[in-house]
């Protein structure tokens, strides 16, 4: 299971971004073909906020693509889950946010978690921090590719 963060989901719809936009949107369609893509009700929240609010997208639009996120595995915030994700917060020296994206992935049972805010390579447990965007901008070689789900 690959959880996709709000910053990399946001990359799919964004024309002001072409060359992370080339990244993201053939990643999350192959992951969420694949059924393996992850987000939780705040990934939802933020994404829906920055395409509308800073990407000036409509809002039917933005709730047409939110729609076929919350359509995936959607991890819920509950109490408990607030909780765990504060503890994380303090243990790992993590912010709140970004605390709760990786508390989710966690409870989710990712490998991966797909995110450009985050420190790329740090690992939580066997779920390790992915920045996808960092080769594609930076140098001329292939993007990330999500690995593909085994076969048995």
């Amino acid at each position: 299971m690959i959880f996709v963060d709000s910053n990399v989901a946001v990359y799919v719809l964004d024309a002001t971004e072409p060359a992370k936009r080339a990244v993201a949107e053939p990643l999350v369609a192959q992951v969420a073909k694949d059924g393996r893509l992850v987000t939780s009700t705040q990934v939802l929240q933020e994404t829906f906020n920055v395409l509308t609010r800073k990407k000036r997208l409509t809002a039917a639009s933005a709730l047409a693509f939110v729609s076929m996120l919350a359509r995936r595995r959607v991890v819920p915030s509950t109490a408990d889950f607030v909780l765990k994700a504060l503890q994380l917060s303090v243990q790992a020296q993590l912010s709140v946010w970004d605390a709760l994206i990786v508390q989710a992935a966690l409870d989710a049972g990712c490998t991966t978690l797909l995110s450009e805010n985050l420190q790329h390579g740090r690992r939580f447990g066997s779920l390790e921090i992915v920045n996808p965007f960092l080769q594609a901008v930076h140098e001329a070689v292939p993007a990330y590719t999500a690995p593909r789900k085994r076969r048995r």
